[in-house]
């Protein structure tokens, strides 16, 4: 097991190159082209950016961890190690950052074996920096974080991701949408995963629930989210939402409420 000493080294210089990407990525934006895009499948984005930045954190994580492998997006790295691997997205809310709208992130976790102990999230826009490692608490910017103290959905403020290339389950996900939306203060959908995860653990919106989302957008934010107090399961109440492909985040005390109402409509 790794010690409390080490980890707590490898958060602060996770965060020092998490924010070094996002800097490069700002950079990017200034005088980005729609014409750099590249199209992985239907609707599923990427640039030289996404590309250029994972090879940054890659090298620098390779560095200050040498034996660790990694599940990486874009594929700059896949080789994964059996004790400590790197979940990286380089940037989380591709569609955003190519239409300039100023919500994307780069999100690094590490897991020790099936454990997610180390996380970060950077929100490129605002320069706010989301970190958490097992046991020691979560944090934006050196300021201590809490989920929210909403006790019912009623009084919730729930943020989501729309389908954007599996459309298999639209029909159902529309009408989960629909009684959330009737049943709480209202929907968001930032774009960014990584982003509404943090936006739970910081207590700005009281639950997220998403599906057929990937290891490297939900690893770091889970994290942060759960020390933060708040409870992270996959629809069905399990822990399989790391690579599950379906996570429900909550301020915990909304939780089974939320679970429920979501159950009725995506079982």
């Amino acid at each position: 097991m790794i010690s409390t000493e080490r980890l707590s080294l490898l958060l602060e210089k996770t965060q020092e190159i998490a924010k070094d990407a996002g800097a490069f990525i700002r950079r990017e934006r200034q005088h980005f082209k729609l014409d750099r895009v590249e199209h992985k499948g239907l609707n599923d984005l990427v640039s030289y950016v996404d590309k250029e930045a994972e090879k940054l954190i890659v090298t620098k994580l390779s560095q200050i961890l040498p034996e660790a492998g990694f599940i990486t997006e874009e594929g700059t790295n896949t080789t994964q190690a059996e004790e400590f691997n790197w979940v990286i997205d380089p940037l989380d809310g591709t569609t955003n950052f190519i239409h300039g709208v100023p919500i994307f992130s780069v999100s690094i976790a590490l897991m020790e074996r099936d454990e997610v102990v180390l996380g970060v999230v950077y929100e490129v826009n605002l320069h706010e920096c989301f970190y958490a490692m097992k046991g020691g608490g979560a944090f934006c910017n050196d300021t201590r974080i809490r989920v929210s103290a909403a006790k019912t959905l009623s009084e919730s403020l729930i943020a989501t991701g729309f389908p954007y290339s599996n459309f298999d389950m639209i029909d159902k996900y529309l009408a989960a949408l629909k009684s959330i939306m009737r049943s709480s203060h209202g929907a968001r959908r930032f774009g960014s995963a990584a982003v509404d995860l943090c936006y739970v653990a910081a207590g700005r919106v009281e639950g997220f629930f998403e599906s057929n989302l990937n290891s490297y957008d939900v690893a770091a934010g889970t994290l942060i989210v759960e020390e933060a107090g708040g409870k992270v399961t996959d629809f069905s109440g399990g822990r399989d939402f790391v690579f599950g492909r379906q996570i429900l985040a909550t301020n915990k005390r909304i939780h089974e409420e939320t679970r429920l109402d979501l159950e009725r409509h995506l079982a």
